[in-house]
């Protein structure tokens, strides 16, 4: 009896001794698994730069606005090889410049802020300047404040 009750004692001591080959590779893909699809869904740093931007672009585009109505003066703001600039501001207290220097302006150069409570209808896309395919458009139909979002770009564009 004792010699039964030794044998059943030494599986279970082999069976507890350890993960077997074939459970760690497992765990190990699953863990592969699950580091690989938190990558691929966290969103790429160039692109949060350029959002980033194109949010900022928005504010200070509307702010020039407001500074505009109130004091009743045509404001325009132009893209410069080194970052943008606002004419026509009294005291010109707004920055002219990217935070990010991989920042580009895609198709018009150029928006008419104001005095006048209704302006055209207008938009600029900023780009990146190494990563052709990112691009976040901040426009206004005239009326509404200045908005972003995601613009869609060709290859050529």
């Amino acid at each position: 009896m004792w010699a039964a009750g030794n044998k059943q004692g030494e599986r279970l001591a082999r069976r507890h001794r350890g993960l077997t080959l074939l459970e760690l590779l497992v765990v190990v893909a699953i863990i592969a698994m699950a580091t690989a699809s938190v990558a691929m869904s966290m969103p790429d740093n160039t692109q949060v730069r350029l959002e980033r931007e194109a949010q900022r672009l928005a504010a200070l585009l509307e702010s020039a606005r407001s500074i505009s109505r109130a004091h009743g003066v045509p404001v325009r703001w132009q893209a410069t090889a080194q970052g943008f600039r606002f004419e026509g501001l009294p005291g010109s207290a707004l920055p002219g410049h990217w935070l990010d220097a991989d920042t580009a302006v895609n198709g018009p150069d150029a928006l008419s802020l104001g005095p006048e409570p209704l302006i055209e209808r207008q938009s600029v896309t900023l780009v990146s300047r190494r990563e052709a395919a990112l691009g976040w458009r901040v426009g206004t139909d005239g009326l509404r404040p200045f908005a972003v979002e995601p613009a869609a770009l060709t290859a050529g564009s």
